[in-house]
């Protein structure tokens, strides 16, 4: 099976996926940031940067997914290719920091790799405020990430919203403001339980 976890930057997404995938067993799979050799230059130009930022996520995650794909492996995913696509680029086109000319093409390249893509067994979603997110992301202290301006978290918020609005897959929700899953074991089971009854219907695994 492919799980996958969504959430803004910020929400939770790796400390929920090591969870789960300690937890259940699964194969996780993390976000390429401390090896990402444009993020660091794209924080401080986005303008500059942002193209050739979401064409590297783009790559690497398109592998991942192909990866996922012929791997017997329940593999569980800490950010989805459909966030870079649906999500970020459009994002920073509509904040004027990606060319009509950049974003037609990175959209074409994209819309040819979903030919080839199947949506995952289970997407959850963690939903956030942007004070939370502004505390999380302050809390885990990444130099880069300092400097992001809340118009642009926000922008990514409204985004999320109506990407998931919209979802057709099999889909789980988590309120990240007031499950605190990293903190709390009822919380995490709250999360838990929702997943077993997804996965494997009403009977929770022990």
């Amino acid at each position: 099976m492919h799980i996958a976890i969504a959430g803004n930057i910020g929400s939770g997404k790796t400390t929920l996926t090591k969870m789960l995938a300690k937890r259940y067993g699964w194969t996780p799979r993390f976000e390429p940031v401390d090896n990402n050799p444009y993020l660091a230059d794209f924080y401080a130009d986005m303008k500059r940067w942002s193209f050739n930022l979401q064409i590297y996520f783009l790559n690497k995650r398109f592998k991942e997914v192909v990866e996922i794909a012929q791997s017997k492996e329940t593999i569980i995913q800490d950010r989805t290719i459909f966030e870079d696509a649906r999500i970020f680029a459009p994002n920073l086109h509509g904040q004027g920091m990606m060319s009509d000319r950049d974003f037609q093409n990175y959209t074409d390249l994209f819309d040819l790799m979903m030919s080839l893509v199947k949506l995952p067994d289970l997407m959850i979603y963690i939903r956030s405020t942007i004070p939370n997110l502004v505390a999380q992301i302050q809390k885990r202290g990444r130099d880069y990430e300092q400097t992001i301006q809340l118009d642009y978290l926000q922008g990514l918020n409204n985004r999320y919203e109506e990407w998931i609005a919209g979802y057709k897959g099999n889909l789980i929700i988590v309120d990240g403001d007031t499950c605190k899953f990293g903190e709390d074991h009822d919380a995490f089971k709250q999360v838990t339980d929702m997943i077993d009854a997804k996965l494997y219907g009403l009977f929770p695994m022990e």
